[in-house]
């Protein structure tokens, strides 16, 4: 793999590193919406969203247009949800790993008076 790919990697993850701009590209997953639309639904402050849909923008994760007074937004590739998708999936196994070791740690602890459960 190339550096330059590597480095492409690297800017999406880092646009993605926070979890209101993660919010912001999961909002538009359906299709574009206004800036306003994404702050109402996401309950955010304006000035916040607007550094947020900056730094997406930035690292062209989002694409916009204006239209009158208004921006709206939508996600540039309709891949990136896919990697989100694949990043939750990813994170419910690990969950679910941790889950058996802590039942499985919970059922060999010793109990009170000494005794291995099982």
């Amino acid at each position: 793999m190339s550096d330059e790919l590597r480095r492409f990697k690297s800017e999406i993850f880092q646009a993605l590193a926070h979890p209101t701009r993660i919010a912001i590209v999961e909002t538009l997953r359906d299709g574009e919406l206004s800036a306003g639309q994404v702050i109402e639904k996401l309950g955010l402050e304006q000035a916040n969203a607007s550094q947020h849909l900056a730094t997406l923008r930035a690292r062209q994760v989002v694409v916009n247009r204006k239209v009158g007074n208004q921006v709206f937004y939508s996600i540039r590739d309709p891949a990136l949800i896919k990697v989100l998708d694949i990043l939750r999936r990813y994170f419910y196994s690990q969950l679910s790993s941790t889950v058996s070791m802590l039942e499985e740690a919970s059922q060999t602890a010793p109990s009170k008076t000494g005794h291995t459960r099982r």
